[in-house]
């Protein structure tokens, strides 16, 4: 019942209320002249510093999700969920310079978004709508799942209903004040409320890293108690070390996911924001600090092990929902208060990303299918209002998710979003350091990846909850003919595909001396830097510099 959570609740709700007090407020903070602008309302004025950059990107990467799922996943399946520990690692040293090039030709020709660059690079319209396409597709179910992370919170603080909306109503609340105040004061408010969200969840970790593992035996009792746990699983890949059956997929997991962390539009979204270069380059080698609290995160699912902790009942008669497993711990053991804080640090944890992820798919759906196809001719306060009312949209059908899905079906899109999100690779990320991919040959990797990934996921069932199909990423072997146990990350299979696809066609078109599209971008480019003017006087022109109306 509530009841026997209301201290919890009271701290839970004083905590929101003051994020969301200061998601209004920040319309006021470092206030431009006119916010009618997608620059301003979209990337707050491009001209975020180094610390606000840091926890922006930070507050947008490690998610409410991220800070419920990752241990639940470890819970329930070991070590096999440390696969977000290492990807978040590698990732910073490989995107270090690809993110400061695209931070130098999208400041000199005002590009919002991945696809307004690839529409300038290659010339083709269509390659870009399939970029925005694939990027909405990618982000919507990420939003989503943001509220699976409040949820679980709400469950363990006994606020629930009988009827589907009853049951939700404080989810709906809580979205509509977020979508009033990102509404009225665009990309500042995150960036605002990232400040205390962050604070929050270090405060909630270190504390609970160092009292936890001394009030349950140390650290060798905790992993003792795991590693009785996943002996007696009847699953024989559960164990508190990989075993030779899930070592390949846990290596492309991590390996194909730090590939597409860059790519979602939300993450491009807190790198274009920034004022310069150096505050890129200074925040690649600074974010890691941020995988240091996720394996600290992540341990927590041993030591809820270790507590005996029971998941709460899931919404399908019989089933657990495992991601209430941290919000148990901490109701546990910990004194109501810190309880109290420790959830208002989840339910913070999923306003800042999901605040910056509806404003990424929104300025993604205004400047490349609105703007291209609907309005050529519309001004920056014309974009800047239908991206406020896209972002509305967005967070509506984020909403109607949780309330109409199982929340499983949810992480299970999300993990298709992945796979999705991994075919723009080739034109986003390698389009930054070679023109030599033909427009056509892109295309069809893009369509012959998405078609393949798409094929390859239908094909995995979800055994605990008896899906036949979408259940899961991780693709068995022997559907290819070959004669193992081991699985592989779907990911990974259709972007090599992708890639060797759009190799052979560009090869094919080159002889064929198919017309190519015109490179709008120059060398010097990639390589401007604050202060450096831009190619035209207003933003995102330099997307329509190629003249050719199709792909």
């Amino acid at each position: 019942m509530w009841r026997d959570h209301l201290t919890e609740i009271i701290i839970f709700t004083l905590l929101f209320l003051l994020v969301s007090a200061m998601g209004f407020v920040a319309a006021r903070w470092r206030a431009p002249n006119d916010m009618a602008h997608l620059d301003e309302w979209g990337l707050g004025g491009r001209s975020f510093g180094g610390w606000i950059t840091w926890f922006l990107i930070g507050g947008d990467l490690y998610t409410a999700y991220t800070f419920v799922a990752v241990p639940a996943l470890i819970f329930g399946a070991g070590a096999a969920g440390f696969f977000a520990v290492p990807y978040t690692i590698v990732i910073y040293p490989m995107v270090f310079l690809v993110l400061v090039r695209l931070w130098s030709v999208s400041h000199r020709h005002g590009f919002v978004t991945p696809a307004d660059f690839v529409r300038t690079r290659f010339g083709s319209p269509t390659l870009a709508l399939l970029v925005a396409i694939t990027g909405i597709a990618a982000t919507m179910p990420y939003i989503a799942l943001q509220l699976v992370g409040i949820e679980a919170v709400l469950k363990t603080m006994g606020v629930t209903g009988e009827s589907a909306i009853a049951r939700h109503l404080p989810i709906i609340i809580a979205f509509a004040i977020l979508a009033a105040y990102t509404y009225q004061s665009g990309l500042r408010a995150p960036a605002l409320i990232a400040f205390v969200k962050d604070t929050l969840i270090y405060i909630v970790i270190l504390v609970a890293v160092l009292y936890l593992p001394y009030k349950l035996g140390g650290w060798g009792s905790i992993f003792d108690a795991a590693d009785q746990k996943f002996q007696a699983s009847p699953n024989p890949n559960d164990g508190i070390l990989l075993n030779a059956n899930n070592q390949l997929q846990y290596i492309t997991l991590a390996f194909g996911s730090a590939l597409a962390l860059f790519l979602y539009p939300h993450s491009l979204t807190g790198v274009l924001a920034s004022k310069n270069r150096d505050v890129i380059k200074r925040n690649m080698s600074a974010l890691p600090a941020y995988s240091l609290l996720l394996g600290l995160i992540a341990l927590l699912g041993y030591m809820a092990i270790a507590a005996d902790v029971k998941p709460l009942p899931g919404a399908k008669a019989g089933s657990t929902d495992s991601n209430t497993v941290v919000p148990l711990l901490f109701d546990q053991q910990f004194p109501d208060w810190f309880a109290g804080m420790a959830y208002a640090a989840i339910g913070i944890g999923a306003l800042v990303p999901a605040a910056i992820m509806s404003i990424a798919a929104a300025n993604l759906f205004t400047r490349n299918i609105y703007k291209e196809y609907l309005k050529r001719d519309a001004t920056p306060a014309q974009e800047a209002n239908v991206s406020k009312i896209t972002s509305l949209v967005v967070k509506v059908g984020a909403v109607a998710c949780i309330v109409f899905l199982d929340p499983q079906f949810s992480i299970d899109l999300q993990l298709i979003g992945g796979v999705i999100i991994l075919q723009t690779l080739p034109a986003v990320a390698l389009g930054l350091y070679t023109r030599w991919f033909h427009k056509i040959g892109l295309i069809s990797g893009w369509a012959v990846g998405m078609a393949l990934g798409m094929w390859m996921l239908y094909q995995i069932p979800n055994a605990a909850t008896g899906r036949k199909h979408f259940g899961g990423s991780a693709f068995p072997l022997s559907d290819f003919g070959v004669d193992t146990k081991k699985t592989i990350y779907v990911g990974i299979v259709a972007v090599l595909v992708n890639l060797l696809v759009a190799v052979l066609v560009t090869v094919a078109m080159r002889r064929a001396k198919v017309a190519d599209g015109v490179d709008g971008t120059a060398h010097g480019d990639y390589f401007a830097d604050e202060g450096d003017p831009r190619v035209t006087p207003g933003p995102a022109k330099g997307a329509e510099a190629a003249p050719e109306p199709v792909a």
